[in-house]
């Protein structure tokens, strides 16, 4: 007998849970974002510019290696390069949520691609993992935390100068920590470990190696790897060799 399938959550509760389970990385987005509007105001950066700039690039990590680099006159082609390596994580990224997008139309998969930051990613990927991922719930994620990062970026430009550097409370430390948090939530034991050990030791080498932002590209690729790796031998040695007695064969 066929169990019924689960009633399905209206719009407003699936956004209204996807809202709620982003709701504490808001909250740590909060510092960061006035740091980088403060930031980004120092090197000359008008609150138009900022608040534009977080509009449409919506990327806090690359974003920040941007204004590391900015100077006048500004290297266009240096900063693009820079952006392009620390956010090319987005492709491994992409390729991971796309199969969770089955409920999303055309369009929508577009949107939701253009609002895939770290965070929310990772909260999609839990939640896909339990029940298929609704675009309702998709849009509970992005919209508080693009609202946040738009708008804390543009107020950190107007008062940074009040503000001071962030960094000094221990603020800077926000966003690893909401990383740590997020990663863990993905332990499946020593596999997981073994993935984010290759990644940490890729990274560390190739940033005392090699300058720029190539540690972030190493890091993603030695993590895909080892997981790679790992799941072939776990198919490997779930496969027998054999037919054990009483086994159907089809």
């Amino acid at each position: 007998m066929l169990m019924p399938a689960p009633p399905r959550r209206s719009i407003a509760a699936e956004f209204t849970a996807g809202a709620t389970a982003i709701a504490p990385i808001v909250i740590a987005a909060v510092p960061i974002g006035l740091l980088f509007g403060a930031v980004a105001a120092q090197r000359g950066l008008s609150s138009l510019e900022i608040a534009l700039m977080s509009a449409t690039v919506f990327a806090g990590g690359s974003q920040f290696v941007a204004i590391d680099i900015w100077q006048q006159p500004v290297a266009i082609m240096a900063i693009a390069f820079s952006a392009l390596l620390v956010n090319l994580r987005h492709i491994l990224m992409g390729a991971s949520i796309s199969p969770k997008l089955r409920e999303f139309r055309g369009w929508q998969k577009y949107v939701a691609l253009f609002f895939l930051a770290d965070e929310i990613w990772a909260m999609a990927e839990k939640r896909a993992l339990g029940m298929p991922l609704a675009p309702a719930f998709f849009a509970g994620l992005a919209a508080p935390l693009y609202f946040a990062w738009v708008s804390t970026t543009t107020a950190g430009s107007m008062i940074g100068a009040a503000l001071g550097d962030p960094s000094r409370f221990g603020f800077d430390f926000v966003f690893p920590a909401v990383f740590i948090c997020l990663v863990m939530g993905f332990w499946k034991g020593a596999k997981t470990g073994a993935v984010l050990l290759a990644s940490a030791l890729s990274a560390i080498a190739t940033h005392h190696v090699i300058e720029g932002a190539w540690y972030v590209a190493a890091g993603a690729l030695a993590g895909v790897v080892v997981a790679a790796l790992a799941a072939d031998a776990g198919n490997d040695t779930a496969r027998p060799d054999t037919i054990e007695e009483g086994e159907c064969v089809q």
